[in-house]
């Protein structure tokens, strides 16, 4: 039988400013991490609560059946559940029996939104600060955020070319994370793959300041690919797809008449 939670517990709930945020960041972006969830907390509502005092809040709302936790690989996922506003939405937000023109209604609980891109990809590295090395001076990525969050920090790169687009997570090597990311390099199997303009000039560039490859650029059909090691535990793949060089003949276009007949 569903537990029944009562509107003045949903109402307690939503009362501290840290647990809105909380169910604002959810709204935005369900099925957050605890680690990632305290980032964007930090970033975008200035909050620098510890992860032991966002867990208590999280206990508070999950209390209200405001959020649920979900287990799913090596992750403890959180989601948002609004089924508790329902009633509150129904009793005093419901149309009238002559409603006003102007007057919006709002949308149904759980509606879908519409949209989804990515904003982080995330890579396990066992030293933060050595990774932020590597990826600002050698691969030449440029610092995103830097927050402390207890013992480890917030930390993403972005690439110089797009400092708006996709950011790059600095994850610590948890256990579980670890023994992932080890057995794929154990398999030699790349974690992540970035695009390059030429694979062979940026691997004789990083070679020659000190980076391991264990694949030198390999031709596969219309991609060309390498591999190396990033010192924090990953190999990280760079590619690049083959495009027509500027001069070289368009194979689609027909002989011009004109030009055989000044060749002969």
């Amino acid at each position: 039988m569903p537990i029944v939670v009562g509107v003045t517990d949903v109402f307690k709930a939503l009362s501290d400013r840290t647990r809105r945020a909380i169910v604002e960041e959810l709204r935005q972006r369900d099925g957050q991490s605890l680690f990632e969830l305290c980032a964007r907390l930090t970033t975008n509502h200035g909050l620098t609560s510890s992860r032991q005092a966002v867990s208590q809040h999280l206990d508070v709302l999950e209390a209200a059946g405001l959020v649920t936790a979900r287990r799913q690989g090596r992750y403890k996922l959180l989601f948002l559940d609004t089924a508790p506003l329902t009633p509150i939405v129904e009793s005093w937000l419901a149309e009238r029996t002559d409603p006003s023109p102007a007057r919006a209604t709002v949308p149904p609980a759980g509606a879908a939104r519409a949209g989804m891109r990515v904003t982080w990809v995330s890579v396990f590295v066992d030293d933060q600060e050595r990774a932020l090395r590597f990826y600002t001076d050698v691969l030449g990525f440029v610092p995103k955020h830097d927050v402390p969050l207890g013992e480890d920090r917030w930390i993403t790169v972005v690439s110089p070319l797009d400092p708006d687009g996709v950011e790059l997570v600095f994850e610590p090597a948890t256990p579980p994370a670890r023994q992932f990311r080890d057995t794929l390099t154990a398999d030699g199997t790349p974690f992540n793959s970035f695009a390059v303009d030429d694979v062979e000039a940026e691997y004789q560039r990083l070679q020659g300041l000190g980076v391991h490859f264990t694949q030198p650029p390999t031709v596969m059909g219309e991609t060309t690919t390498a591999v190396f090691d990033d010192t924090c535990g990953n190999l990280i793949q760079i590619h690049h797809h083959a495009e027509q060089q500027a001069g070289d003949p368009d194979p689609q276009r027909e002989p011009d008449p004109t030009e055989e007949g000044e060749h002969q």
